[in-house]
């Protein structure tokens, strides 16, 4: 994953609930230096510790990853979606 998609998509959740670095930061449990570094695209977090930016943002992991107005069928490769669809045929 892009360190770029992390960083502006951190940013632009923490805009959408209008908290502060400083607040994320508090609510997330970890400094606000690393929230800066996340968002200036300089680290990568961890899932633990997306995890529990996730939840100070009050969005799950698998949403923040969703981009916004598609569905979740929708991101997968087209081979992914062959696939899918051969799986559920091979149920009837």
């Amino acid at each position: 994953m892009d360190n770029n998609y992390i960083a502006k998509r951190i940013k632009d959740l923490r805009e959408q609930k209008h908290l502060t670095k400083n607040a994320l930061a508090n609510l997330a449990g970890v400094s606000p230096t690393y929230i800066y570094q996340l968002e200036q695209g300089q680290k990568s977090p961890t899932v633990e510790y997306l995890g529990y930016i996730c939840q100070a943002l009050d969005v799950s992991l698998s949403d923040f990853f969703r981009e916004e107005g598609s569905e979740p069928i929708l991101q997968l490769s087209e081979q992914q979606k062959e696939l899918l669809a051969e799986f559920i045929e091979s149920l009837k």
